[in-house]
């Protein structure tokens, strides 16, 4: 067996603005492995700033994953524990090498009878009349649920946002959730809580920043609105850390991006965990391109999980792959009549 990486930059159709700053581009690597002719992909989407393996011998490490590639899946995920990303790309890989074709990873309905996912759509920070317009193409395309970046511009604007959107529709119609990327202080988080509990609002992913335990589990006991942790998963590799972080702060959701806590793998311990403890989860990308979120995707299909998941994040670039992925009424299609563009991995290897 061969192993091959490549690197590969995505660029954004528009900037899109989170607590931690305005995306323009977003860096993301691959993983070929070609076996008798026959050739596996997988995406190592890391995010900068926020993945655990955003260091700087990163493509170092891919370097001597690709070179070891003959120790195999299960000895490889073991040697790359701080390494979650590359985690995840290699598990594709590996299914996507043994599958049919390259990118029926899962079989399921989801790709054989086009069984659609609902997901939530995604409105990004800006000014009011850009996530206004936002919000009006999501509810135009059929979205139930959308989900707001809060934290980075003015909080009586972002109030005043939600309640415009409360004002023509109820909790019944349109579920909402918000997501502040850790960016309200301790001091404020509560009472800011409370003031966004009265939109009825789904759930709020990290208030606050990640690693204050306490802080947290006080804000889990004592808000109103439920709370998913995100940004809190990253970096806790252990199944004794895992399930100590969750009996410490008693979440009500956990979210979980697989490029950023081991893959699938990772993926599965944490819920199985969860689910021990009543603390909901649902799965959401993490801005890969259509081959890591066509993986996410398929996978999640398999979990029968009711909660709408995070996984509209294929339309952001102007030079994504084409693919069958397709979003159509609030939900996630693999559409058969449309396909992957042609030559895409014998491309990626040049």
């Amino acid at each position: 067996m061969k192993a091959t990486y490549k690197k590969y930059i995505l660029n954004f159709k528009r900037p899109s603005g989170t607590s931690r700053g305005v995306l323009i581009t977003k860096e993301t690597w691959f993983i070929i492995l070609e076996k008798n002719g026959e050739y596996g992909i997988g995406e190592c989407g890391i995010l900068r700033t926020l993945s655990y393996d955003d260091v700087p011998n990163f493509a170092e490490k891919l370097k001597w994953t690709c070179d070891n590639i003959h120790l195999g899946l299960y000895v490889l995920l073991e040697n790359l524990i701080e390494f979650p990303s590359i985690q995840f790309g290699l598990e594709q890989a590996f299914l996507s090498l043994n599958a049919a074709t390259p990118f029926k990873l899962f079989e399921s309905d989801f790709i054989k009878r086009e069984k659609s996912i609902p997901i939530n759509g995604l409105i990004w920070m800006g000014d009011e009349a850009y996530m206004l317009k936002q919000i009006k193409e999501k509810l135009t395309q059929g979205f139930k649920c959308i989900k707001l970046k809060i934290g980075a511009i003015d909080f009586d604007t972002e109030l005043s946002l939600l309640s415009s959107i409360r004002h023509k529709y109820n909790e019944h119609t349109i579920e909402l959730r918000v997501d502040a990327n850790g960016a309200f202080h301790q001091t404020e988080a509560l009472d800011r809580l409370k003031t966004l509990s009265e939109f009825k609002i789904h759930s709020i992913e990290q208030p606050i920043k990640a690693g204050n335990w306490n802080a947290m589990k006080n804000l889990c006991e004592n808000s109103s609105l439920p709370i998913a942790l995100d940004e809190e998963l990253i970096g806790i590799f252990s199944v004794t850390q895992k399930e100590k972080l969750l009996q410490t702060i008693q979440p009500q959701y956990i979210i979980l991006k697989p490029s950023l806590v081991g893959g699938i793998k990772g993926c599965e311990e944490w819920i199985s965990l969860a689910e021990k403890c009543n603390i909901g989860w649902w799965i959401t990308s993490a801005l890969e391109s259509n081959i890591g979120l066509n993986a996410i995707a398929q996978w999640t299909y398999t979990l029968n999980s009711n909660m709408l998941q995070g996984l509209g994040t294929g339309g952001l670039y102007t030079n994504n792959f084409d693919s069958p992925l397709t979003v159509k009424n609030g939900a996630l299609f693999y559409d058969k009549d449309k396909k992957w563009k042609q030559n895409l991995i014998n491309d990626l290897c040049i």
